[in-house]
């Protein structure tokens, strides 16, 4: 009998331990992620860097073909010509350019100071801001504009996978 009495006081002992321990822990935890989740949703300038409108640009092998495709997929022709080997095809706030034998490979494309219907915005960040950022960060740019002129201008740096973007400033 004395042996259950103890096995019970022990096993509640040990409950009573690691409850108190787990609430001390998810404490902890949820003051960390709190503050990880403040950081997340405001990010200082440095953190918060506006591209503008992101597109694809893909590099295509007809693009009459590929127009056909992407208009079976609700996108619509939104600027260029297929005379001049490229479209930019356009569906809801989507948008993909097709080009065809002006690059090599795929494009990540971000217009600092468009939106996505190549609307002015009237707050942004001037491409050679970012590029000075990412600069100070350590990333290398292939290409780099060039930081004593003003309007429009394009910076190229490649991701840790092989992928080209494209910062292209029109304005």
């Amino acid at each position: 009998m004395k042996k259950k009495a103890v096995i019970i006081i022990l096993l509640a002992a040990t409950f009573c331990f690691g409850f108190g321990f787990s609430s001390i822990f998810s404490e902890q935890l949820n003051s960390i992620t709190d503050t990880q989740q403040t950081k997340n949703n405001n990010p200082g300038k440095e953190n918060n860097m506006k591209l503008g409108a992101f597109s694809v640009s893909l590099n295509v092998k007809d693009i009459n073909a590929s127009k056909t495709f992407y208009e079976n997929l609700g996108f619509t022709a939104f600027a260029g010509d297929v005379k001049n080997n490229y479209l930019i095809m356009k569906n809801e706030n989507c948008l993909i350019g097709i080009f065809q034998g002006m690059f090599e490979g795929n494009i990540l494309t971000f217009n600092p100071g468009w939106d996505e219907n190549a609307g002015n915005i009237e707050k942004f960040d001037d491409v050679r801001e970012i590029q000075s950022q990412l600069k100070s960060r350590g990333i290398n740019l292939t290409s780099e504009a060039d930081e004593k002129t003003s309007g429009p201008a394009s910076i190229t740096l490649v991701d840790p996978d092989g992928n080209i973007i494209l910062i292209d400033q029109h304005r």
